[in-house]
């Protein structure tokens, strides 16, 4: 199952966190964009060097990288080529895929998209987010696939600071993202694999601590993918909540936090030719941070 290999690669590796591969531009180091033409194809093809140049630097390390589409698709037919070639190579290296596209439509059309990314209508990853906002209708096509190699991520209590508007809102007693932790936690009760976790997992950002805290309770067995550390000013010590007494349960995720880590001041000691070596000091950090926290904790799995 999906939530297994990804289980055993955490552990193989010793790492929890996810790498975002949402390149823009501006982060990829000159000595790469001048060897392409100023073209939007041009721009796509040094993006697709410089996500190469990071897997290479961080397949070792991490057991999963999470490209967002609006990156790849903001650059037309070409940036969807790119995005296709990243997963490629990705999966070639070994990496987990969670495709980030947010997908919820009614239930052809959510059809059609699980082909698209299940199928490899499109393109053939591990695992997606989804959005769960027209109801089961728009989940269950993704989660026919559920049963053995694909697993999907839905949106619950996402980082954004805006999330409260419609997320916090309640229902008689409960907030809306409680409600929507229990249908998340049914849904996955029927694709539990060998280590008790389920295919069907959850989106909580790590700048939602306390909320964090709650929906762990109500969604025992659901693996939680946690955006919002680093740049969005989530810490280690604001994931703890995430992770189940095993040490297992959550996904950590950081975007910029890696791939940009070149661009940072502090890190101006190394050369442009070097922004690899920065990348991975990067990761490596994040996974050794995450790593003291659960120990601290009494939550390190190995």
């Amino acid at each position: 199952m999906f939530v297994d290999r990804l289980i055993e690669n955490i552990i193989l590796k010793k790492n929890h966190s996810v790498v975002g591969l949402d390149p823009r531009i501006n982060f990829v180091p000159k000595y790469i964009r001048k060897n392409y033409e100023t073209s939007k194809k041009g721009e796509c093809e040094a993006i697709l060097e410089f996500n190469k140049i990071i897997i290479d630097n961080i397949k070792d390390i991490v057991a999963c990288v999470k490209p967002q589409i609006a990156f790849y698709e903001s650059y037309g037919i070409d940036g969807l080529n790119t995005f296709v070639k990243t997963i490629e190579y990705a999966k070639q290296n070994g990496l987990s895929i969670i495709a980030d596209i947010k997908r919820g439509d009614i239930g052809s059309t959510a059809e059609a998209y699980a082909k698209a990314y299940f199928e490899g209508g499109f393109v053939d990853v591990d695992s997606v987010t989804l959005n769960p906002y027209l109801g089961i209708d728009s989940i269950k096509p993704f989660l026919n696939y559920c049963d053995d190699k694909k697993g999907v991520f839905i949106l619950d209590k996402t980082s954004n600071k805006s999330s409260k508007d419609i997320q916090d809102l309640k229902v008689d007693d409960k907030y809306l993202y409680e409600i929507v932790g229990k249908y998340i936690n049914e849904w996955g009760e029927a694709n539990k694999g060998r280590y008790g976790y389920s295919n069907v997992g959850a989106v909580v950002g790590a700048t939602y601590p306390r909320e964090m805290k709650v929906l762990r309770e109500i969604m025992k067995s659901s693996y939680i993918l946690v955006p919002g550390y680093g740049a969005q000013g989530g810490t280690a010590k604001d994931i703890i909540d995430c992770f189940n007494e095993d040490g297992l349960g959550a996904v950590i995720n950081s975007s910029r936090g890696i791939i940009a880590a070149h661009t940072k001041e502090e890190n101006s000691k190394y050369g442009e030719k070097d922004f690899g070596i920065c990348i991975r000091e990067a990761a490596i950090e994040m996974r050794d941070s995450i790593n003291k926290e659960l120990e601290i904790n009494n939550k390190l799995a190995w």
